[in-house]
């Protein structure tokens, strides 16, 4: 679907334009800029919610110019169902981490504003390039940006994990690069990305170019065992750069998955699956067993993470609806509980200066507001049913079922162990005696804070309750990705997934008849 106005294109260069903007005014008013500009990308991106065409897997609101006459690179936007929700989380979550820095960031604040949106044009131009050429120029402009925000604002080994997580990124995009250049010349010298999906490559190739795509996207969700480079990140980041990264920067590695790797070179994901799967188990595992041994609040989610992402990567290779449904979901539903938690984590650091558990004990009865707004995210977080994370992850486990019976026990695991470490958490950051000498610190949310955290507390119950407005979107073009694989799994849809879509008078029988 076109249309006559350019949204992507404003979406992508607003942003870029309030960067530069905001060196023109002093530092007071470089917040209010870039808070302007956010809401206004904002603002510009809901529409699209409403203009997308449900019924259809295609690309809709394209655009697309020629860049370079040869080789042939062209500027070439677009959105489906499965980008669509990420673009719009991107857009949500920027004036969340604007107003989150408002008080906390002090030096070079124009700068900093700077940064932040130029990270928020680079993601949106991630989410919706269609050219593979335009794609990496964006993947690698958020690079420098997030390097920046670790190493000049972050903690005080804030140089060592900017330079790890840089180093760690690079290497993944170089071979990221190398499979885009052989994909141009094995795929009839063209960089589209829509034209290589339909493409047929020798199984050979397409185990070569899977492990390239794996170097860029493992690196990024991060899979283990290369997800080192997180905690340290998440640590010293400053909390706009701890949400960004942890709510849509890992998504980044996921989205490679499934936009690339899952449609371009189907034999190979498949072939590569019991490794996937395997190493998605470890994360989740893994990820847990190190979040109930941390001290500090931000290590404690940063291995949450870890934990959380490994039920993205397998719900994808699990080459079903319900998998690939609900690894989406899930990709959405982490940004916005993850994003929550770091942002609760900024508000109690700006008062105690410290992230310790043990320094922010007890803070129901001085900080009731905000006792309660990390319970409802550290309840969304460990999946409780009425919540985001629940329909995520429980799409996930019934996809992994219909694979195997073994690996869902194993799962299975991660949930136990969430429970187990957020409400270990909860007993003692809320619940516990506060220090005496904490207390004069202890200020309850203000109304700023406020605003920051009760859009994330809405959308966690609004997906939580109606899920249906996502998967409806999704479904179109989750099947199309299905199709590249065996084309009659189209029709295996469970009863739980038809019931999902038929409430909003939509199923999978309706979605075979619109597949091309």
């Amino acid at each position: 679907m076109t249309h006559s106005f350019p949204w992507l294109t404003a979406l992508i260069i607003l942003p870029l334009i309030g960067a530069a903007a905001v060196f023109f005014v002093r530092d007071a008013s470089a917040r209010l800029v870039a808070l302007a500009v956010a809401v206004a990308d904002l603002l510009i991106s809901l529409p699209l919610w409403w203009l997308f065409d449900a019924s259809s897997g295609n690309m809709q609101f394209m655009e697309s110019a020629l860049w370079i006459s040869s080789p042939p690179i062209h500027y070439r936007l677009g959105l489906d169902g499965i980008s669509l929700p990420l673009v719009l989380m991107t857009t949500v979550l920027m004036p969340l981490c604007i107003l989150i820095s408002w008080h906390s960031i002090e030096s070079r604040v124009r700068s900093f504003m700077a940064m932040l949106l130029i990270m928020e044009g680079a993601m949106i131009g991630v989410f919706s390039a269609l050219d593979f050429v335009l794609f990496y120029v964006f993947w690698e402009a958020m690079l420098i940006p997030m390097y920046l925000l670790i190493g000049v604002w972050g903690g005080p080994n804030r140089l060592y994990a900017a330079i790890k997580f840089f180093l760690y990124t690079l290497a993944g995009s170089v071979l990221l690069l190398v499979a885009i250049l052989v994909l141009y010349f094995q795929g009839g010298h063209t960089f589209d990305i829509l034209q290589l999906s339909q493409g047929s490559y020798s199984k050979a190739l397409q185990f070569w170019l899977f492990l390239a795509f794996f170097a860029a996207f493992a690196v990024k969700v991060p899979m283990f065992p290369f997800h080192t480079w997180l905690p340290d990140a998440h640590v010293e980041a400053p909390t706009a750069g701890s949400v960004i990264l942890a709510s849509i920067l890992l998504k980044m590695g996921t989205y490679g998955f499934v936009r690339f790797s899952l449609p371009m070179l189907p034999d190979a994901s498949q072939a590569f699956t019991p490794l996937m799967v395997v190493l998605s188990i470890i994360a989740i595992i893994y990820g847990a067993y190190m979040a109930l041994a941390q001290a500090d609040l931000k290590k404690l989610i940063a291995y949450s993470s870890v934990s959380h992402m490994g039920f993205v990567t397998l719900g994808l290779f699990m080459f079903n609806i319900q998998g690939i449904e609900g690894a989406v979901m899930q990709m959405v539903n982490h940004g916005i509980t993850t994003g929550g938690l770091f942002l609760c984590v900024g508000v109690i650091y700006e008062r105690t200066h410290s992230r310790q558990i043990a320094d922010n004990i007890g803070l129901t009865k001085p900080m009731p507001r905000y006792a309660t707004f990390l319970v409802i995210f550290s309840l969304s977080s460990l999946g409780l049913p009425g919540t985001n994370s629940f329909v995520g992850e429980f799409m996930v486990l019934i996809g992994t079922f219909l694979w195997s019976k073994i690996a869902t026990a194993f799962a299975s695991l991660g949930i136990i162990l969430a429970a187990a470490y957020l409400l270990w958490m909860v007993q003692r950051v809320a619940f516990g005696v506060p220090a005496p000498h904490m207390l004069p610190k202890l200020r309850d949310v203000n109304l700023r804070e406020m605003v920051t955290l009760v859009p994330l507390v809405l959308l966690i119950f609004m997906i939580g309750l109606f899920p249906n407005p996502i998967l409806t979107r999704m479904h179109p073009s989750v099947e199309k990705v299905i199709g590249r694989f065996l084309p009659p799994a189209v029709e295996q849809v469970s009863t739980v997934s038809q019931g999902l879509h038929s409430d909003a008078g939509f199923t999978s029988t309706e979605a075979e008849a619109k597949q091309p």
